[in-house]
C-alpha cells in the first residue's frame, strides 16, 4: 500500500462496509477514488458525479468518470443540476446544490458516509477566503476531517495531502484527469485566492502556515463548543420548531448565543451551512430587541419564552414529496397505503380546514409550513394541525444535535 493510501486509510479509521465518494473527474476526486480503492479493498464504493450542466462538455466528462468507475468495479451514478437561474453567486449556488443532491442520493442508496476530495491546498485557500470575509473562529478553523449532518458523515480523508502529490500519484498510474477551465477563471474567488497565495509566498504566507492556523482555530472552536454544550438547555425542539430561552442565555458570552442560534437555524431549515456571521449578528439584534426576523428560510418569532424558530412558509411552498419519503429533508408522513397522494405544505387553504388547530399549541406560522397530505386540491391529513386521519408526521433524527429535550 502506498504512503498516500496509508494516510487515507488512517484518516478513515474503521471504514464502513459501503462508502459514497463524490467524483467530478478532476485530479483531486479521481485520486480520492483510486486511493480509496487501494486503501479500503473491503469497502464497496458508490461513486457519484454531479453534472452542473453549465458547460457543453459536462455530460461527456460525467460519462468519462462512469467509464473509469466501471474499470475499477465501482458503481457510478450521475446527478444533474438544472437549477441555476443566472442570479447571485454561481459557485456558492452550485456548491449548495451539489451537497443537497449528493445527500439525497446517499440517503436513497442507504449510505451513511460520503467521502469528499478536499486537500491541504483547499484547506489553505478556504481559510484565506474566510479571512477576507471576516469570518470568526468557526470559519477560520476551515474544514473538518469529518462533519455529521443530515444523517450522513461527510468525510475528508485527504486534508493533509498536497494537490501536487496527488497529481504525481495519478501520473504514476497512467490515469488522466479533467481540468475544469473554471479552475483558472479569475472571476471566481477561489482562483484569485490561489493566485494571491502564490504571490505572497515570499512574504511567508504559505499553505503550510495557513493550515497550521486552521488547526489552532480548530482547537479554539472545540473550547467554544464545550461552552455551548453547557448552554444547550436553553434550546428546546418543539415539533420541528426550536424555542430559544433568551433569559437562560443571558449569562453566557454573546458568541455562545450566536453559536446556538446558528445551530437552531440549521436544524429548522435543514441547511448544511450556517448563515454568514454578519447576517447572524443582525438577526440576533432583532430577536433580543423583541422584533421578528427572517433568516436562512426560518422565521424568528418572539414568544413568551424568548424566540421561536419556525420554518418559513415561502421556503417550503413549492416542496413536494411522495408519502413515506422525506419532505423538506426533515419530515416523513406515515399512514395507510393510498395511491395518488402528495405531501406539501399545509398553507392557508389547508389550515382553514383544520378547525382544531389552536388546540395543538403550535403557532399559526408553524402550521402553515408543516407537512400535510393532499389529493389534488383536497386536504387528506395534517397531523401537526390536529387532522390525523390515520397519518403521523415523524421528524428525521438529527445526529449530534446540541439542543434540549423535545416537548
Amino acid at each position: 500500500m502506498t504512503g498516500l493510501a496509508q494516510t487515507v486509510r488512517a484518516a478513515l479509521g474503521q471504514p464502513p462496509a459501503h462508502l459514497g465518494v463524490a467524483v467530478s473527474g478532476g485530479g483531486d476526486s479521481l485520486a480520492l477514488l483510486l486511493l480509496l480503492r487501494e486503501a479500503t479493498p473491503e469497502t464497496r464504493l458508490h461513486a457519484v458525479t454531479v453534472d452542473h450542466d453549465l458547460r457543453p462538455e459536462s455530460a461527456e466528462e460525467a460519462a468519462c468518470v462512469g467509464r473509469i468507475c466501471a474499470g475499477l468495479g465501482v458503481v457510478h451514478r450521475v446527478l444533474r443540476w438544472q437549477g441555476w437561474d443566472g442570479q447571485g453567486n454561481l459557485q456558492d449556488a452550485a456548491r449548495r446544490a451539489r451537497y443537497g443532491l449528493i445527500r439525497d442520493w446517499a440517503r436513497g442508496t442507504g449510505l451513511t458516509a460520503v467521502a469528499l476530495g478536499h486537500t491541504a491546498d483547499d484547506q489553505a485557500e478556504t481559510l484565506l477566503l474566510r479571512l477576507a470575509r471576516g469570518s470568526g473562529v468557526d470559519g477560520l478553523s476551515a474544514m473538518a476531517a469529518q462533519r455529521d449532518h443530515g444523517g450522513l458523515a461527510w468525510l475528508r480523508p485527504m486534508l493533509t495531502l498536497r494537490r501536487a502529490d496527488l497529481r504525481l500519484y495519478l501520473q504514476d498510474r497512467g490515469q488522466v484527469w479533467i481540468d475544469d477551465p473554471s479552475n483558472e477563471d479569475a472571476r471566481f474567488d477561489r482562483v484569485r485566492a490561489r493566485r494571491l497565495m502564490e504571490a505572497m509566498t515570499p512574504l511567508g504566507l504559505t499553505a503550510g502556515g495557513l493550515i497550521a492556523t486552521a488547526g489552532r482555530m480548530s482547537m479554539a472552536r472545540e473550547a467554544l463548543d464545550w461552552l455551548a454544550d453547557h448552554a444547550a438547555h436553553a434550546m428546546t425542539p418543539d415539533r420541528g420548531d426550536v424555542v430559544v430561552d433568551l433569559a437562560a442565555l443571558s449569562g453566557f458570552p454573546r458568541e455562545t448565543r450566536l453559536r446556538l442560534l446558528a445551530e437552531g437555524l440549521c436544524y429548522v431549515s435543514s441547511a448544511i451551512y450556517r448563515p454568514r456571521f454578519s447576517a447572524l449578528e443582525a438577526a440576533d439584534r432583532s430577536v433580543t430587541e423583541g422584533r421578528a426576523h427572517t433568516l436562512h428560510g426560518v422565521l424568528m418569532r418572539p414568544c413568551k419564552a424568548g424566540v421561536r424558530l419556525i420554518r418559513e412558509y415561502n421556503a417550503v411552498r413549492e416542496v413536494r414529496a411522495v408519502p413515506g419519503r422525506l419532505w423538506d429533508r426533515r419530515w416523513r408522513l406515515k399512514g395507510p397505503p393510498v395511491q395518488g397522494l402528495e405531501v406539501r405544505a399545509l398553507g392557508e387553504s389547508g389550515l382553514a380546514v383544520c378547525e382544531g388547530w389552536r388546540e395543538t399549541g403550535l403557532p399559526r406560522e408553524s402550521l402553515l409550513a408543516s407537512p400535510a397530505l393532499w389529493a389534488g386540491g383536497q386536504l387528506v391529513a395534517a397531523p401537526l394541525a390536529g387532522l390525523e386521519n390515520g397519518w403521523q408526521a415523524a421528524l428525521e433524527p438529527v445526529a449530534g444535535l446540541r439542543l434540549g429535550k423535545s416537548h
